[in-house]
């Protein structure tokens, strides 16, 4: 904005009327500019340290997720290692018992792949209504067909009513024609497919109880004759192996029953004995407690920063960006409620039993190791490290309840920077008034004291011209 006001002085009263107006006008701007200034500079630094403290607490709870998955469990009491983790993989539940296994895989668990009889082009092009009645382990679903559908239709239909039941069609096409293939994700022996097409659809008969090469058209594997029918292409097996030396089946690759608080993932046959070894999970614990004591002190030491002023060297007091706001420290105390409670009177009911403690200098955590491997070497503390964090009502599922208020839509903290942008917008507002105010105020002064000083010029002129009639008479009376 230009100043109205004038920087020369005044040419009737010699004033430095700029000066003047310049003078007058901050004294009258100082004490709201002053005010406005403070309020939009603590408040700007307020929603920073809100955006600081929101995005802390987002780190936080995902850091809390992430020791929560079920998928990739953060607090195993076990560990189990695979001498060949090609042939077979090993996790440990909380419930396993240190030692050795000796696994062998003869067989893998596979699922039913199942072939209709090769098709021409005149039939894969125009395929009769009907009903396909599929049948896989004694239950049986009813996919209808509408006239004069094509192969690649028919494909479809089945795909969508069954793929949510683990069973798919696709078609592969060889010198003889094509075939409608049906695949499962459902293992093990006795698991093969049946397709019932009835009279109208008789072409996509697949009998399960029959086994076919893969080029034959209407024989199985033996010759034998197959008439108008499909069969199986490849058997659902059961997986074959043995566990020190005792010979065991399984219907999946996943064996989970066969060596109480362990799973096995058989993943290839293999000529040699695999391995598993069962310890105690210690690195793997101190792992994920380290990485929730590192996530909690994070947000712990944000909160400090963001609430304790500091004091210069020479005593001047500056404010935190919240200083004087209870919400970080509120949210904080949420927590630390929760990491104090204790969930059980017997066994591990407390992280203070794992040596995690409340360091009282600045109320960060700490890890004592020492502590840590006594509870898990002398007190066998391991296998209850999991319920701790993650069982019913977990301190995890308890902390992530106890900041929700804090970090849902419109929560406190969205609340909280809602109610801030609204303060800066009236500061705006303030400044802009104030703006237009000191303008007017301005050109109003100018205005009045450029009129002072053309009167002052005014009378000043005639003033001369008065003195100069009077030294004119003076001189006319001395001259007679």
């Amino acid at each position: 904005m230009a100043s109205p006001i004038s920087a020369s002085t005044g040419l009737g009263s010699g004033l430095a009327i700029g000066t003047i107006v310049e003078t007058l006008v901050d004294a009258e701007k100082a004490a709201k500019q002053n005010q406005i200034t403070k309020q939009t500079t603590a408040t700007t630094a307020s929603i920073s340290g809100v955006d600081q403290l929101t995005a802390a607490v987002s780190a936080f709870q995902t850091a809390m997720t992430s020791l929560n998955s079920t998928t990739t469990p953060a607090f195993q009491g076990f560990s189990a290692t695979s001498s060949n983790e090609s042939s077979v993989k090993a996790t440990a539940g909380n419930t396993a018992v240190n030692g050795t296994y000796t696994l062998n895989v003869s067989q893998l668990a596979t699922a039913s792949k199942v072939a209709t009889a090769a098709l021409d082009s005149s039939q894969t092009s125009a395929i009769p209504s009907g009903t396909l009645k599929i049948t896989q382990n004694g239950t049986s679903y009813d996919v209808n067909i509408t006239a004069t559908s094509t192969l690649q239709e028919v494909r479809d239909k089945i795909n969508s009513s069954l793929q949510s039941k683990g069973i798919s069609a696709n078609i592969i096409t060889d010198s003889n024609g094509s075939r409608l293939v049906f695949s499962s994700t459902t293992t093990g022996k006795g698991s093969d497919i049946s397709v019932d097409g009835g009279t109208s659809l008789s072409m996509l008969n697949i009998d399960g109880t029959k086994l076919m090469s893969a080029t034959s058209t209407s024989t199985d594997a033996n010759g034998k004759a197959i008439p108008g029918a499909g069969a199986i292409s490849s058997l659902a097996l059961d997986a074959e192996f043995t566990i020190d030396g005792l010979s065991m089946t399984s219907s999946s690759n996943t064996v989970s029953t066969a060596v109480s608080g362990l799973t096995f993932e058989l993943v290839a046959k293999s000529s040699t004995d695999t391995t598993i070894t069962v310890g105690t999970n210690t690195d793997g614990l101190k792992t994920s407690l380290q990485t929730f004591v590192d996530a909690y002190n994070t947000l712990a030491k944000l909160v400090t920063t963001l609430t304790k002023g500091a004091v210069d060297d020479d005593g001047t007091y500056t404010a935190a960006a919240l200083t004087g706001d209870s919400t970080p420290r509120a949210l904080l105390a949420s927590i630390r409620t929760q990491i104090a409670t204790a969930t059980s009177n017997s066994g591990l009911g407390s992280l203070a039993q794992l040596g995690i403690t409340t360091q009282q200098s600045d109320g960060t955590l700490s890890l004592d190791t020492t502590k840590f491997n006594a509870a898990l070497s002398d007190k066998k503390l391991g296998g209850e490290i999991q319920n701790l964090f993650t069982g019913t009502d977990g301190l995890l599922s308890r902390i992530g309840k106890a900041i929700t208020p804090y970090t849902e839509t419109g929560g406190i903290l969205a609340q909280k920077k809602t109610s801030l942008n609204q303060v800066q917008a009236r500061l705006s507002n303030e400044q802009d008034a104030l703006d237009r105010r000191i303008e007017t105020l301005t050109a109003t002064l100018t205005k009045k004291y450029n009129a002072m000083d053309l009167a002052v010029g005014q009378l000043k002129a005639t003033a001369t011209s008065i003195t100069s009639i009077f030294e004119a008479m003076n001189a006319q009376k001395n001259a007679s």
